[in-house]
């Protein structure tokens, strides 16, 4: 059943288990390395790339080359690569905590994510040694810089879909490659190009193209909404002569790079899009107090408390999911290391373990720092919507983020098919667990033992949503069998339950832990952004559940899914406005995001 507690939870299994909240990693346990690491961040956004925002955006000639140029330096960019090539070898949480830092960087984040992520990962990964030996040492330098060429013209979600052809030379030494890549990040200044194409046709395969080779040549920069100071263009192959001991990984496997690739990167842009978030939080409170209307400064009307609460409690829920998946990445990476896998092997086992965990991160993240900088706009009034205020860019900027690394519409789907897939093949068990559901609702609800804790009604009701996921998708597939794929805007309904699940869960085990060091008065802010969260994450799950079961069922079955569903998502009344104002008030205080 969903109560049974485990230690270590498999990637998915959280809609099945109850987790330990001794077992999960918060913030607030990071060591002196990882805050040293974190300040030395803050001050190279602060002295290298907050002032220059605005010749940033206006591509000034060499001047994100510089600024990465610096990073390199300073070792930002070699975070993941290990010592013997020259970099910082850090485990996944650190990691994670410079992309959150640098996430508030802008364009800047941009370009570095994709030549610390997408641009330098796949040749540590997948890399033959003498590759990794060859590049790696000057990618963590900042010597050379990377790219990565995917999507095309005609194939964006279906990324397999690309033309870009391969053909083996008459010599055997040299593949010829020819096609066009689109929308490819840092590819104005980049050395190296991460590329995948067709060999013979159907051949799906990555190659390590450098910028000199014969008949690679760049369209024009790309004039775009956001991240405006991101290299962004099309970057075309016309009979280029590759070294064929440039591919990178198997031939015909380039979709093991591509998507292994994009379990990392997804759960990396949700940690910038928390940097980036609690960067618009303390501008949003900051000029909340600063801005006056009526004679008061605004930060005194309920309306904007309510915004600047909000703001906080999506962005801290976020923080919590973030780093509870990001440590179960971390301990697998550690457990399979130990069972003598090799370093990249055992990361990326890890994070295909936690692959939904990942797209989940992904398509929260996006669109929390959505919510964010757009409530910032409007706490800004007239001034958000003026570029000579910083809500501008952040608003344009932060649309990308529900597009890259998969659309959320794609990720959304992709949660509940990884689900299926696992359950299928017998690694998650979802079966038992979802007949169990439906004994239950025949059976006389369970009312409680009476025991009241601050935590009983939030645990209750993270146990309930997981009932309800568990009667919605076992009602979708018993329906539509084989033929669930075709129902999109259904799995998207159970997405966002599982969704509205998952970073529940994560909020509430991080106050839970938090409860053990932190006494009954500073605990207070805590149980606030909790509970306003799961009570209004519970009408989420119910409007998501009802419109699935709407789409789906009829008569008897109809009315008896709504009543369960209903006794699902369930919660005594709860004053938010008070709970808001609490919140909001403790930010105003500290004139920034304090959590």
């Amino acid at each position: 059943m969903i109560d049974t507690k485990q230690k270590s939870l498999k990637g998915g299994e959280f809609i099945i288990r109850e987790s330990d909240p001794t077992s999960v990693f918060i913030p607030e346990e990071y060591t002196e390395e990882h805050k040293m690491m974190a300040s030395m961040a803050d001050d190279f956004l602060d002295a290298e790339v907050l002032p220059y925002l605005d010749r940033i955006d206006s591509m000034e000639e060499g001047l994100m080359k510089s600024i990465m140029d610096k990073a390199g330096e300073l070792g930002l960019l070699g975070i993941s690569v290990p010592e013997e090539y020259g970099g910082f070898g850090k485990d996944f949480i650190t990691a994670m905590l410079m992309t959150e830092k640098m996430g508030a960087g802008h364009s800047f984040a941009v370009a570095m994510s994709a030549h610390t992520g997408i641009g330098t990962l796949p040749i540590l990964y997948f890399g033959t040694a003498e590759q990794k030996s060859k590049y790696l040492p000057k990618l963590a330098t900042g010597e050379l810089k990377a790219s990565y060429c995917l999507t095309e013209p005609g194939s964006g979600s279906d990324a397999l879909a690309a033309k870009t052809k391969a053909i083996l030379s008459s010599d055997g030494k040299h593949y010829i490659l020819n096609g066009q890549k689109m929308w490819i990040t840092n590819a104005g200044f980049a050395d190296l190009f991460i590329v995948f194409a067709q060999i013979d046709g159907d051949k799906f395969t990555g190659f390590i193209v450098e910028k000199n080779t014969a008949g690679l040549s760049l369209g024009e920069e790309e004039h775009k909404m956001g991240i405006k100071g991101s290299s962004t263009r099309q970057v075309f192959f016309a009979d280029c002569n590759v070294p064929v001991e440039n591919v990178l990984g198997d031939i015909g496997k380039g979709h093991l790079i591509a998507f292994n690739i994009l379990n990392i990167g997804r759960a990396k842009l949700a940690g910038a899009a928390l940097g980036g978030a609690k960067r618009a939080i303390g501008l949003s409170v900051s000029y909340a107090n600063e801005r006056q209307q009526f004679k008061l400064p605004i930060s005194k009307f309920g309306a904007i408390k309510h915004k600047l609460a909000e703001q906080a409690i999506k962005t801290f829920t976020l923080e919590s999911a973030l780093y509870r998946a990001s440590d179960q990445i971390d301990e697998m990476e550690k457990e399979l290391l130990a069972k003598g896998l090799n370093p990249a092997d055992s990361l990326l086992g890890a994070a295909e373990e936690f692959a939904v965990e990942c797209a989940i991160l992904k398509v929260f993240g996006s669109e929390v720092l959505d919510y964010v900088v757009d409530e910032g706009v409007q706490i800004y009034g007239g001034y958000g919507f003026s570029s000579d205020y910083p809500m501008d860019r952040a608003y344009r900027d932060s649309r990308i983020n529900r597009i890259f690394e998969g659309t959320n519409e794609i990720n959304r789907m992709l949660i509940v098919d990884m689900l299926l897939k696992r359950a299928m093949k017998g690694s998650l068990d979802l079966m038992t667990p979802a007949q169990n559901i439906q004994k239950e609702l025949m059976g006389i609800p369970d009312f409680g033992n009476g025991e009241e804790t601050p935590f009983s009604e939030c645990l209750t009701a993270v146990s309930n949503m997981k009932k309800a996921i568990l009667m919605v998708a076992g009602a979708a597939v018993q329906k539509y069998m084989m033929t669930l794929a075709k129902e999109q805007e259904i799995i998207m309904n159970i997405s966002d339950m599982i969704i509205e699940t998952y970073t529940s869960e994560s909020i509430l085990l991080r106050v839970q832990k938090l409860s053990t060091t932190k006494g009954s008065d500073e605990l207070t802010v805590y149980i606030d952004m909790m509970h306003t969260f799961i009570y209004e994450s519970a009408d989420r799950v119910n409007h998501a559940g009802k419109s699935a079961i709407c789409s789906m069922a009829d008569g008897d079955e109809l009315r008896m899914m709504l009543l369960g569903l209903k006794r699902f998502t369930k919660m005594h009344p709860y004053n938010t406005k008070d709970s808001r104002r609490r919140i909001a008030n403790v930010l105003i205080d500290k004139n920034t995001y304090p959590f």
